[in-house]
């Protein structure tokens, strides 16, 4: 039997905070970021990143602790399967909030699945610069101005960003280089180079793609998930091709601007052992 005047324990939801203490004026149900971390296995990290991205709707706040639902819960669930797919979250963004064309939506999932070289869930996880100095044996500081040119760039898979170990083999193609005798200044500014004509280039094909594959695709009269499956067939046939034309003719070229300053400046021992590389044309 309960003694006069007790007072009766209040009853606690699944959230863990008892209802009605602690949280005047909060939505029934509602709960804590971290009890919003632990439902959606992410990190809290995570959440607070997402709602930067403007991901995450904001939470209600009473006072100054913040309180969240199940649109929260079910809004990291959606993320999560968007990312599952290949989705980078600039293009969830967009399609949470409906700026994303239907058609072009399977489209941005292919582009983002490319870039990260096909990477799936549950691949080797992404590295920090720390993590990829000590992979490659490069000082992180070293690693730190690299990353700033833009000669690597990170990934990000689930609000973190890293490198992959794609990173690691690139940087260890550069080491090579230097060892061979390549200045690091001359070396970071050919790669500068490079980067900005490539990217030049680039952004010409792309234009070409939208111009004459995408646009007429979207004009056609057929449902958008054909349109979809059509122009990410068409994108999966041409990148690979572009990247085999591309990959040839600078080898081509190297080759052929290496002969030219061979033959021009080159002991002819040189000459005799550059003659047995493959695509070394012999001169007339």
């Amino acid at each position: 039997m309960e003694a006069v005047g007790a007072t009766a324990t209040p009853e606690t939801p699944t959230g863990g905070t008892p209802t009605g203490v602690g949280r005047p004026n909060a939505v029934e149900g509602s709960i804590r970021v971290e009890e919003l971390a632990r439902r959606a296995e992410v990190s809290v990290d995570t959440i607070r990143f997402y709602q930067k991205r403007q991901l995450l709707p904001p939470p209600q706040r009473v006072g100054r602790i913040a309180w969240y639902g199940d649109e929260h819960l079910e809004r990291l669930g959606r993320i999560k399967d968007l990312q599952r797919q290949g989705f980078s979250l600039a293009v969830i963004r967009r399609l949470l909030v409906g700026e994303l064309d239907a058609a072009d939506a399977p489209l941005a999932a292919a582009v983002a699945n490319a870039q990260q070289g096909g990477a799936q869930p549950g691949d080797a996880s992404l590295l920090s610069l720390d993590d990829l100095s000590v992979r490659v044996g490069v000082p992180a500081p070293l690693l730190d101005v690299i990353a700033k040119e833009g000669l690597i760039v990170p990934q990000q898979r689930d609000g973190e960003s890293g490198y992959t170990e794609a990173d690691a083999d690139v940087l260890r193609a550069g080491l090579r280089l230097l060892e061979a005798g390549f200045p690091l200044p001359d070396l970071l500014a050919l790669a500068r180079q490079h980067h900005d004509s490539t990217r030049a280039i680039a952004t010409d094909a792309v234009e070409m793609f939208d111009e004459h594959v995408r646009r007429p695709l979207q004009a056609r009269d057929i449902p958008d998930a054909e349109k979809a499956e059509l122009l990410v067939d068409a994108f999966r046939t041409l990148l690979p091709t572009v990247t085999t034309l591309v990959a040839h003719h600078f080898r081509s070229v190297l080759l052929e601007v290496a002969q030219e300053h061979l033959e021009a400046v080159g002991h002819p021992d040189e000459l005799a052992a550059a003659s047995a590389e493959p695509g070394w044309e012999h001169p007339s």
